[in-house]
């Protein structure tokens, strides 16, 4: 074999898809091990390409990986990857920034609607016992699309897919990001803020879709928060130590936020001491009745996801190890 490929977890029932795409001259190894620190050693030199779905890969592990010449994150986000440790190895990074992209956009504009429709408001009051009374709730988070500013903080793909979406239901889209060029937002006929705060005054609803790094982590803090006009609804779609939570849980008690639709949290899966808002949310605390959401970080799952995520990241572990030339790289580190 010319090459080894390392698959850290047992994603698929077999490596059909994946030996087909790399071709005769790659050995596909799999393994199904609970972190990266539980693979052997004889694994770990033998690998020319690594595939990463949920395993993180801090600088010491590494060391381990003698052969290595590529790392293939199998998704969107590549904070499990650190990045300036493989770019000091001459280790090539590279992700899969087109998959999941319709799903996680029809995830964070469902969890804002189910929020500002008072879908989980009225489900709860109908199914009680007894039943509410057969008549609508007034509620702040209940308005109108069309009256209400929406702002993107983040305008990759995804960010692009929910402003479109956003359009559509007739809100006044803003977004933020400066990594951008000029003209995104004329193109997508949408409004463009020179700054977090300015798009933070705007957002009655504010969906977060920018990646997990060290200008982004804990960037949404109180004082951020806290510059959302009243009764503004959260979503997070992206990251969750983007979102400071204890600051969301202070502003959601205060009735400044309205509402929050989450499907990331600052670890994954929660551990104990869980956040003190998930606890909450688990107690079905009266306070939070019909105004938190929060799913599994599952806004990317579909079958036709999950066919993506196998194929497109054995593409690109291939066109890194065998050419023509690499695609998605994200190394040397870049914001």
């Amino acid at each position: 074999m010319d090459f080894t490929v390392l698959y850290p977890e047992a994603l698929y029932s077999d490596d059909s898809v994946e030996r087909e795409i790399f071709g005769p001259g790659v050995e596909v190894r799999v393994r199904n091990v609970a972190t990266i620190a539980d693979l052997s050693d004889e694994d770990c030199a033998g690998a020319d390409g690594l595939m990463l779905f949920r395993h993180f890969l801090p600088a010491e592990a590494l060391t381990r990986f003698t052969r290595l010449r590529a790392i293939v994150r199998m998704g969107v986000g590549y904070d499990r990857v650190d990045r300036a440790a493989a770019a000091a190895r001459q280790i090539l990074v590279s992700n899969v920034p087109d998959y999941g992209t319709t799903e996680v956009a029809d995830h964070a504009v469902a969890l804002a609607l189910a929020l500002r429709r008072g879908l989980l408001l009225h489900h709860e009051a109908q199914r009680a016992n007894p039943p509410a009374p057969w008549i609508y709730i007034d509620n702040p988070m209940i308005r109108r699309s069309d009256a209400l500013g929406y702002g993107i903080l983040g305008l990759g793909r995804i960010g692009t897919a929910v402003a479109l979406r956003a359009k559509a239901f007739g809100a006044r889209v803003m977004a933020y990001d400066p990594y951008q060029p000029n003209g995104v937002e004329r193109a997508l006929g949408i409004e463009r803020a020179r700054s977090l705060e300015e798009l933070l005054a705007h957002s009655d609803t504010l969906s977060i879709h920018t990646p997990l790094t060290p200008e982004t982590r804990g960037m949404l803090d109180f004082a951020a928060l806290s510059r959302l006009p009243r009764h503004a609804i959260v979503v997070n779609t992206a990251r969750g130590p983007i979102l400071d939570l204890d600051a969301l849980e202070r502003l959601l008690r205060a009735d400044h936020i309205a509402a929050a639709g989450l499907d990331v949290l600052p670890a994954e899966p929660p551990v104990e001491p869980i956040p003190s808002l998930l606890a909450a949310y688990r107690a079905r605390a009266p306070w939070l009745d019909g105004r938190l959401i929060i799913t599994p970080h599952s806004a990317f799952h579909t079958p036709e996801a999950w066919q993506d995520i196998r194929v497109k990241s054995a593409e690109t572990m291939r066109a890194a190890l065998l050419g023509p030339r690499p695609q998605n790289v994200i190394t040397p580190e870049t914001p």
